[in-house]
Protein backbone atom coordinates (compact mmCIF):
# COMPACT_ATOMS: atom_id res chain seq x y z
CA UNK A 1 0.00 0.00 0.00
CA UNK A 2 1.87 2.68 -1.22
CA UNK A 3 1.50 6.39 0.78
CA UNK A 4 -0.92 9.33 -0.33
CA UNK A 5 1.24 12.33 -0.73
CA UNK A 6 -2.16 14.35 0.28
CA UNK A 7 -4.47 14.78 3.07
CA UNK A 8 -8.06 13.98 2.22
CA UNK A 9 -9.62 16.25 -0.18
CA UNK A 10 -11.84 19.31 0.16
CA UNK A 11 -15.45 18.95 -1.02
CA UNK A 12 -19.09 20.54 -0.76
CA UNK A 13 -19.50 18.52 2.59
CA UNK A 14 -15.91 19.88 4.35
CA UNK A 15 -16.68 23.40 2.93
CA UNK A 16 -20.23 23.03 4.37
CA UNK A 17 -18.80 21.93 8.02
CA UNK A 18 -16.68 25.22 7.86
CA UNK A 19 -19.09 27.16 7.04
CA UNK A 20 -21.22 25.48 10.40
CA UNK A 21 -18.16 26.25 12.40
CA UNK A 22 -17.35 29.85 11.62
CA UNK A 23 -21.40 30.38 11.88
CA UNK A 24 -21.41 28.53 15.84
CA UNK A 25 -18.16 30.41 16.75
CA UNK A 26 -19.98 33.62 15.48
CA UNK A 27 -23.21 32.18 17.51
CA UNK A 28 -21.03 31.23 20.71
CA UNK A 29 -19.98 34.81 20.93
CA UNK A 30 -23.28 36.62 20.31
CA UNK A 31 -24.94 34.31 23.38
CA UNK A 32 -21.52 35.29 25.59
CA UNK A 33 -22.23 38.99 24.94
CA UNK A 34 -26.33 38.22 25.37
CA UNK A 35 -25.75 36.76 28.96
CA UNK A 36 -23.25 39.33 29.95
CA UNK A 37 -25.62 42.40 29.15
CA UNK A 38 -28.48 40.07 30.74
CA UNK A 39 -25.76 40.20 34.18
CA UNK A 40 -25.54 43.76 34.10
CA UNK A 41 -29.19 44.73 33.34
CA UNK A 42 -30.51 42.45 36.31
CA UNK A 43 -27.77 44.38 38.53
CA UNK A 44 -25.27 42.17 38.56
CA UNK A 45 -22.05 44.28 36.80
CA UNK A 46 -19.66 41.84 38.63
CA UNK A 47 -20.95 38.74 36.82
CA UNK A 48 -20.84 40.93 33.69
CA UNK A 49 -17.57 41.68 34.38
CA UNK A 50 -16.33 38.51 34.83
CA UNK A 51 -17.59 37.01 31.77
CA UNK A 52 -16.16 39.97 29.39
CA UNK A 53 -12.64 39.13 31.48
CA UNK A 54 -13.11 35.59 30.30
CA UNK A 55 -13.73 36.22 26.57
CA UNK A 56 -11.43 38.59 26.19
CA UNK A 57 -8.39 36.72 27.95
CA UNK A 58 -8.85 33.78 25.62
CA UNK A 59 -9.74 35.77 22.57
CA UNK A 60 -6.80 37.63 23.15
CA UNK A 61 -4.39 34.33 23.82
CA UNK A 62 -5.91 33.04 20.32
CA UNK A 63 -5.26 36.12 18.29
CA UNK A 64 -1.39 35.97 19.80
CA UNK A 65 -1.02 32.80 18.65
CA UNK A 66 -2.79 33.07 15.40
CA UNK A 67 -0.50 36.78 14.50
CA UNK A 68 2.33 34.48 15.63
CA UNK A 69 1.43 31.36 13.26
CA UNK A 70 1.34 33.66 10.73
CA UNK A 71 4.39 35.45 10.94
CA UNK A 72 6.38 32.24 11.19
CA UNK A 73 4.08 30.68 7.75
CA UNK A 74 5.54 30.76 4.46
CA UNK A 75 5.04 34.12 2.03
CA UNK A 76 3.23 32.30 -0.18
CA UNK A 77 0.30 30.88 1.91
CA UNK A 78 0.14 34.02 4.01
CA UNK A 79 -3.21 35.82 2.88
CA UNK A 80 -2.66 38.54 0.15
CA UNK A 81 -3.69 41.63 2.36
CA UNK A 82 -0.78 43.94 3.94
CA UNK A 83 0.33 42.97 7.06
CA UNK A 84 -0.40 46.12 8.56
CA UNK A 85 -3.96 45.13 8.50
CA UNK A 86 -3.68 41.78 9.64
CA UNK A 87 -2.20 43.05 12.66
CA UNK A 88 -4.91 45.71 12.66
CA UNK A 89 -7.74 42.46 12.61
CA UNK A 90 -5.40 40.90 15.33
CA UNK A 91 -5.47 43.73 17.76
CA UNK A 92 -8.87 43.99 17.41
CA UNK A 93 -9.68 40.53 18.15
CA UNK A 94 -11.06 39.62 14.84
CA UNK A 95 -7.89 37.33 13.44
CA UNK A 96 -9.63 34.13 14.07
CA UNK A 97 -13.11 35.18 12.37
CA UNK A 98 -10.67 36.84 9.13
CA UNK A 99 -8.99 33.63 9.19
CA UNK A 100 -12.36 31.35 8.79
CA UNK A 101 -13.50 33.50 6.43
CA UNK A 102 -10.55 33.64 4.41
CA UNK A 103 -11.10 29.63 4.25
CA UNK A 104 -14.15 29.61 3.18
CA UNK A 105 -12.89 32.00 0.40
CA UNK A 106 -10.19 29.76 -0.52
CA UNK A 107 -12.87 26.25 0.04
CA UNK A 108 -15.34 27.56 -2.30
CA UNK A 109 -12.60 28.39 -4.91
CA UNK A 110 -11.53 24.60 -4.06
CA UNK A 111 -14.75 23.53 -4.48
CA UNK A 112 -16.77 25.37 -7.36
CA UNK A 113 -14.49 27.55 -9.03
CA UNK A 114 -12.52 24.20 -10.33
CA UNK A 115 -9.36 24.55 -8.67
CA UNK A 116 -8.47 21.11 -8.74
CA UNK A 117 -4.68 21.25 -8.21
CA UNK A 118 -2.96 20.11 -5.78
CA UNK A 119 -1.49 22.77 -4.31
CA UNK A 120 -4.69 24.41 -3.91
CA UNK A 121 -6.39 21.70 -1.68
CA UNK A 122 -3.14 21.89 0.11
CA UNK A 123 -3.43 25.05 0.99
CA UNK A 124 -6.82 24.29 2.49
CA UNK A 125 -6.04 21.43 4.38
CA UNK A 126 -3.19 24.33 5.84
CA UNK A 127 -5.91 26.99 7.14
CA UNK A 128 -8.41 24.58 8.03
CA UNK A 129 -6.01 22.77 10.90
CA UNK A 130 -4.77 26.16 11.88
CA UNK A 131 -8.51 27.13 12.43
CA UNK A 132 -8.73 23.68 14.23
CA UNK A 133 -6.14 24.31 16.63
CA UNK A 134 -7.51 28.03 17.50
CA UNK A 135 -10.91 26.78 17.80
CA UNK A 136 -9.55 24.04 20.17
CA UNK A 137 -7.74 26.64 22.55
CA UNK A 138 -9.88 29.38 22.47
CA UNK A 139 -13.11 27.01 22.77
CA UNK A 140 -11.32 25.78 26.26
CA UNK A 141 -9.57 29.16 27.58
CA UNK A 142 -13.61 30.51 27.09
CA UNK A 143 -16.15 28.02 26.87
CA UNK A 144 -14.95 26.01 30.07
CA UNK A 145 -14.59 28.88 32.76
CA UNK A 146 -18.24 30.25 31.09
CA UNK A 147 -19.83 26.97 31.80
CA UNK A 148 -18.43 26.93 35.10
CA UNK A 149 -19.68 30.40 36.07
CA UNK A 150 -22.78 30.00 34.53
CA UNK A 151 -23.85 27.05 36.33
CA UNK A 152 -22.81 28.97 39.38
CA UNK A 153 -24.85 31.34 38.92
CA UNK A 154 -27.72 29.36 38.23
CA UNK A 155 -27.35 27.28 41.47
CA UNK A 156 -26.82 30.65 43.46
CA UNK A 157 -29.78 32.23 41.90
CA UNK A 158 -31.92 28.81 42.03
CA UNK A 159 -33.13 29.76 38.90
CA UNK A 160 -32.02 29.77 34.72
CA UNK A 161 -32.78 32.33 32.41
CA UNK A 162 -33.57 31.62 28.78
CA UNK A 163 -30.22 33.14 27.89
CA UNK A 164 -28.38 31.27 30.33
CA UNK A 165 -29.64 27.77 29.31
CA UNK A 166 -29.16 28.99 25.53
CA UNK A 167 -25.83 29.95 26.64
CA UNK A 168 -24.74 26.84 28.63
CA UNK A 169 -26.02 24.16 25.90
CA UNK A 170 -23.83 26.42 22.93
CA UNK A 171 -20.92 26.25 24.97
CA UNK A 172 -21.25 22.46 25.83
CA UNK A 173 -21.77 21.75 22.22
CA UNK A 174 -18.69 23.32 21.17
CA UNK A 175 -16.28 22.20 23.63
CA UNK A 176 -17.23 18.48 22.54
CA UNK A 177 -17.56 19.61 18.86
CA UNK A 178 -13.96 21.42 19.04
CA UNK A 179 -12.55 18.19 20.49
CA UNK A 180 -13.90 15.77 17.85
CA UNK A 181 -12.83 18.30 15.19
CA UNK A 182 -9.55 18.63 16.56
CA UNK A 183 -9.29 15.18 16.42
CA UNK A 184 -9.82 14.20 12.48
CA UNK A 185 -7.61 17.08 11.57
CA UNK A 186 -4.77 15.35 13.14
CA UNK A 187 -5.81 11.49 11.76
CA UNK A 188 -5.78 13.09 8.45
CA UNK A 189 -1.92 13.31 8.68
CA UNK A 190 -1.55 9.86 9.29
CA UNK A 191 -0.96 7.72 5.92
CA UNK A 192 -3.47 5.32 4.64
CA UNK A 193 -5.74 6.17 8.32
CA UNK A 194 -9.48 5.24 7.56
CA UNK A 195 -10.99 8.62 8.96
CA UNK A 196 -14.20 8.49 11.94
CA UNK A 197 -16.90 6.88 10.70
CA UNK A 198 -20.31 8.56 11.87
CA UNK A 199 -20.92 5.92 15.07
CA UNK A 200 -17.35 6.46 15.93
CA UNK A 201 -17.62 10.27 15.74
CA UNK A 202 -20.65 10.49 17.56
CA UNK A 203 -19.08 8.42 20.62
CA UNK A 204 -16.07 10.01 20.37
CA UNK A 205 -18.41 13.36 20.82
CA UNK A 206 -20.49 11.99 23.70
CA UNK A 207 -17.44 10.28 25.98
CA UNK A 208 -15.45 13.99 26.16
CA UNK A 209 -19.17 15.50 26.82
CA UNK A 210 -19.69 12.87 29.72
CA UNK A 211 -15.77 13.41 31.19
CA UNK A 212 -16.35 17.43 31.19
CA UNK A 213 -19.79 17.39 32.83
CA UNK A 214 -18.50 15.58 36.12
CA UNK A 215 -15.41 17.66 36.44
CA UNK A 216 -17.04 21.41 36.00
CA UNK A 217 -20.07 20.57 38.47
CA UNK A 218 -17.25 20.19 40.97
CA UNK A 219 -16.04 23.36 40.55
CA UNK A 220 -18.78 25.27 39.87
CA UNK A 221 -20.37 23.50 43.52
CA UNK A 222 -17.14 24.49 44.78
CA UNK A 223 -17.30 27.90 43.96
CA UNK A 224 -20.93 27.99 45.39
CA UNK A 225 -19.66 28.07 49.04
CA UNK A 226 -16.16 29.66 48.49
CA UNK A 227 -16.29 31.57 45.26
CA UNK A 228 -12.88 32.73 46.06
CA UNK A 229 -11.16 30.06 47.10
CA UNK A 230 -12.01 28.64 43.74
CA UNK A 231 -9.57 31.41 41.97
CA UNK A 232 -7.27 29.89 44.57
CA UNK A 233 -7.71 26.43 43.35
CA UNK A 234 -7.82 27.04 40.00
CA UNK A 235 -4.19 28.91 40.12
CA UNK A 236 -2.47 25.78 42.21
CA UNK A 237 -4.08 22.90 39.54
CA UNK A 238 -2.76 25.68 36.83
CA UNK A 239 0.94 25.84 38.07
CA UNK A 240 0.57 22.01 38.80
CA UNK A 241 -0.44 21.57 35.41
CA UNK A 242 1.88 24.17 33.66
CA UNK A 243 4.96 22.73 35.58
CA UNK A 244 3.91 19.19 34.63
CA UNK A 245 3.55 20.17 31.06
CA UNK A 246 7.04 22.24 30.92
CA UNK A 247 8.85 18.90 32.44
CA UNK A 248 6.79 16.93 29.38
CA UNK A 249 9.21 19.38 27.28
CA UNK A 250 7.07 20.57 24.06
CA UNK A 251 8.18 22.55 21.01
CA UNK A 252 4.93 23.71 18.81
CA UNK A 253 6.04 27.38 18.90
CA UNK A 254 9.48 29.12 16.50
CA UNK A 255 10.97 30.93 19.91
CA UNK A 256 10.86 30.01 23.87
CA UNK A 257 8.83 33.08 24.59
CA UNK A 258 5.82 31.69 22.70
CA UNK A 259 6.24 28.44 23.49
CA UNK A 260 5.76 29.31 27.41
CA UNK A 261 2.25 30.82 26.04
CA UNK A 262 1.11 27.43 23.97
CA UNK A 263 2.15 25.79 27.60
CA UNK A 264 0.08 28.41 29.47
CA UNK A 265 -2.87 27.58 27.09
CA UNK A 266 -2.54 23.82 27.95
CA UNK A 267 -2.52 23.82 31.31
CA UNK A 268 -6.14 25.66 31.30
CA UNK A 269 -7.30 22.94 28.76
CA UNK A 270 -5.52 19.93 31.40
CA UNK A 271 -7.39 21.80 34.13
CA UNK A 272 -11.00 20.41 32.74
CA UNK A 273 -9.86 17.79 30.58
CA UNK A 274 -6.86 15.24 29.15
CA UNK A 275 -4.50 16.98 26.38
CA UNK A 276 -1.50 14.93 25.24
CA UNK A 277 1.57 17.13 24.59
CA UNK A 278 4.67 14.65 24.75
CA UNK A 279 5.70 11.72 22.62
CA UNK A 280 5.45 8.50 23.48
CA UNK A 281 2.84 6.33 25.53
CA UNK A 282 0.26 8.41 27.60
CA UNK A 283 -0.93 4.83 29.74
CA UNK A 284 0.80 6.34 33.05
CA UNK A 285 0.91 9.73 32.00
CA UNK A 286 -3.33 9.37 31.33
CA UNK A 287 -3.83 7.46 34.45
CA UNK A 288 -1.70 10.10 36.67
CA UNK A 289 -3.64 12.61 35.51
CA UNK A 290 -7.20 10.90 35.50
CA UNK A 291 -6.05 9.64 39.17
CA UNK A 292 -5.49 13.82 39.78
CA UNK A 293 -8.51 14.93 38.52
CA UNK A 294 -10.91 12.37 40.04
CA UNK A 295 -10.07 13.10 43.39
CA UNK A 296 -9.27 16.24 43.23
CA UNK A 297 -13.30 16.79 41.68
CA UNK A 298 -14.27 14.55 44.70
CA UNK A 299 -12.64 16.74 47.16
CA UNK A 300 -14.25 19.60 45.74
CA UNK A 301 -17.56 17.47 45.90
CA UNK A 302 -16.84 16.61 49.16
CA UNK A 303 -16.28 19.83 50.47
CA UNK A 304 -19.25 21.58 49.42
CA UNK A 305 -21.23 18.62 50.72
CA UNK A 306 -19.69 19.17 54.09
CA UNK A 307 -20.16 22.97 53.77
CA UNK A 308 -23.72 23.20 52.80
CA UNK A 309 -26.38 24.36 54.77
CA UNK A 310 -28.89 21.86 55.08
CA UNK A 311 -32.00 23.24 53.88
CA UNK A 312 -34.37 22.84 50.90
CA UNK A 313 -33.44 25.52 48.79
CA UNK A 314 -30.59 22.97 47.08
CA UNK A 315 -31.57 19.44 47.82
CA UNK A 316 -31.92 18.66 44.06
CA UNK A 317 -28.46 18.56 44.16
CA UNK A 318 -27.56 15.97 45.90
CA UNK A 319 -29.09 13.71 42.88
CA UNK A 320 -27.01 15.45 40.55
CA UNK A 321 -24.20 15.15 42.23
CA UNK A 322 -25.06 11.44 42.74
CA UNK A 323 -24.69 10.78 39.32
CA UNK A 324 -22.06 12.93 38.21
CA UNK A 325 -19.78 9.71 38.83
CA UNK A 326 -21.87 7.18 36.74
CA UNK A 327 -21.68 9.98 34.35
CA UNK A 328 -17.59 10.10 34.25
CA UNK A 329 -17.96 6.11 34.18
CA UNK A 330 -20.39 6.34 31.39
CA UNK A 331 -17.91 8.39 29.78
CA UNK A 332 -14.89 6.05 30.35
CA UNK A 333 -16.73 3.01 29.64
CA UNK A 334 -17.67 5.01 26.05
CA UNK A 335 -14.46 5.28 25.44
CA UNK A 336 -13.12 1.70 25.79
CA UNK A 337 -16.45 0.94 23.62
CA UNK A 338 -14.85 3.01 21.05
CA UNK A 339 -11.10 1.66 21.63
CA UNK A 340 -12.60 -1.83 21.64
CA UNK A 341 -15.49 -1.99 18.64
CA UNK A 342 -15.41 1.55 16.54
CA UNK A 343 -12.05 2.56 16.26
CA UNK A 344 -10.77 2.66 12.64
CA UNK A 345 -7.97 0.28 13.23
CA UNK A 346 -10.57 -2.43 14.70
CA UNK A 347 -12.51 -1.77 11.59
CA UNK A 348 -9.60 -2.44 9.48
CA UNK A 349 -9.14 -5.94 10.82
CA UNK A 350 -12.42 -6.91 10.96
CA UNK A 351 -11.97 -6.56 6.52
CA UNK A 352 -9.24 -8.64 7.01
CA UNK A 353 -6.87 -6.32 6.62
CA UNK A 354 -4.32 -3.94 8.52
CA UNK A 355 -4.49 -0.27 8.84
CA UNK A 356 -0.61 0.88 7.59
CA UNK A 357 -0.18 1.48 11.67
CA UNK A 358 -0.68 -2.07 12.57
CA UNK A 359 1.25 -3.74 9.45
CA UNK A 360 4.25 -1.41 9.96
CA UNK A 361 6.19 -4.70 10.98
CA UNK A 362 8.54 -4.30 14.35
CA UNK A 363 8.42 -0.64 14.13
CA UNK A 364 7.94 1.47 17.38
CA UNK A 365 5.99 4.41 15.87
CA UNK A 366 3.08 4.88 12.92
CA UNK A 367 3.67 6.44 9.83
CA UNK A 368 3.10 9.67 8.81
CA UNK A 369 2.08 11.15 5.17
CA UNK A 370 5.22 11.43 2.98
CA UNK A 371 4.01 15.08 1.44
CA UNK A 372 5.42 15.91 -1.67
CA UNK A 373 6.21 19.69 -1.07
CA UNK A 374 7.07 20.30 2.33
CA UNK A 375 6.32 23.67 2.65
CA UNK A 376 2.81 23.59 2.02
CA UNK A 377 1.84 21.03 4.94
CA UNK A 378 1.02 22.91 8.17
CA UNK A 379 4.35 21.81 10.82
CA UNK A 380 2.30 22.52 13.57
CA UNK A 381 -0.45 20.09 13.00
CA UNK A 382 1.90 17.32 11.92
CA UNK A 383 4.07 17.82 14.75
CA UNK A 384 1.33 17.71 17.11
CA UNK A 385 -0.12 14.32 15.22
CA UNK A 386 2.93 12.64 15.48
CA UNK A 387 3.03 13.41 19.62
CA UNK A 388 -0.70 12.00 19.68
CA UNK A 389 -0.69 8.99 17.78
CA UNK A 390 3.34 7.64 18.01
CA UNK A 391 1.91 4.39 20.15
CA UNK A 392 3.94 1.67 19.58
CA UNK A 393 1.96 -1.95 18.81
CA UNK A 394 1.76 -3.00 22.45
CA UNK A 395 0.34 0.45 23.70
CA UNK A 396 -2.87 -0.59 20.78
CA UNK A 397 -3.08 -4.06 21.82
CA UNK A 398 -3.94 -2.03 25.26
CA UNK A 399 -6.22 -0.29 23.70
CA UNK A 400 -7.88 -2.88 21.97
CA UNK A 401 -8.14 -5.10 25.15
CA UNK A 402 -10.18 -2.05 27.01
CA UNK A 403 -6.98 -1.14 28.82
CA UNK A 404 -7.84 2.60 27.12
CA UNK A 405 -10.52 3.17 29.90
CA UNK A 406 -7.87 5.89 31.23
CA UNK A 407 -5.96 6.59 27.80
CA UNK A 408 -7.32 9.49 25.58
CA UNK A 409 -6.69 9.97 21.71
CA UNK A 410 -6.69 13.82 22.57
Amino acid sequence: MSPRSAPPRFGPLQLALAAAGTAAATLDLCMDGWVAAEYARRGHPGWAALSLSVLAAASAAAQACSWLWLRSDPPALRPAVPVLLLAALHLLQLGFFFRCLYALKVGWRVCWAKAEEEDEQRHMAFLSHDISMLRLFETFLENTPQLTLLLYIILRTNKAELSQGLGMGTAFLCVSWSLLDYHQCLRSFLQDKYELSQASSVVYFLWNLFLICPRILAVALFALLWPYGVAVHFILVWLAMFLWVSLQGTDLMESPGPEQLYRAMVAVILYFSWFNVAQGRTLYRSIIYHGFILVDSTLLALAWLWGRAPSEEHSYLLPVVSAALPCYLLGLGLRVTYYKWLHPNVQVQQEGRYDEVDANGGSDGVEFRSFLQPDLVNRRMQRLSQIHFSWSQLAQRHILNGAAAVESAV
